[in-house]
């Protein structure tokens, strides 16, 4: 463990989580048509894309091409207003449920996107 004397910078955050895709239209589409998701930003040549929430957070979509070889991702956990709703909508597209869960804070339904990348569902529980 490196000793805060040590260490030369802080992590203040995160400013962006994302997945690497291998086709990266097919991917924005599924963002668009199954979660609603909009892109703040299309890269050139349909490479990926950025999605920018109202709290300031960021999601983005990333075709590895040349730069970095292809791996899925281990999960991103989108929040939603209505877990229902959510895990209803998506089923009646033909997207199975992986998973459902309810934690002592949380409720989650997992999904997988175009690329085989793990997306959860969440919905906090009221404090």
């Amino acid at each position: 463990m490196v000793n805060a004397m040590q260490q030369s910078f802080k992590v203040t955050g995160m400013d962006l989580t994302g997945y690497m895709v291998k086709d990266a239209a097919r991917a924005i589409g599924f963002y668009r048509d199954v979660l609603g998701l909009e892109p703040t930003m299309v890269y050139p040549e349909n490479r990926g894309a950025e999605y920018e929430f109202a709290d300031g957070t960021t999601f983005g979509l990333w075709g590895g091409g040349d730069v970095m070889p292809f791996q899925p991702s281990n999960g991103v956990l989108f929040a939603v207003d209505d877990l229902d709703a959510a895990v209803a909508a998506v089923k009646a597209r033909g997207i199975p449920v992986i998973m459902e869960h309810e934690s002592p804070v949380c409720f989650m339904a997992m999904i997988q996107d175009t690329e085989g990348n793990s997306v959860v569902l969440h919905k906090r529980k009221a404090t």
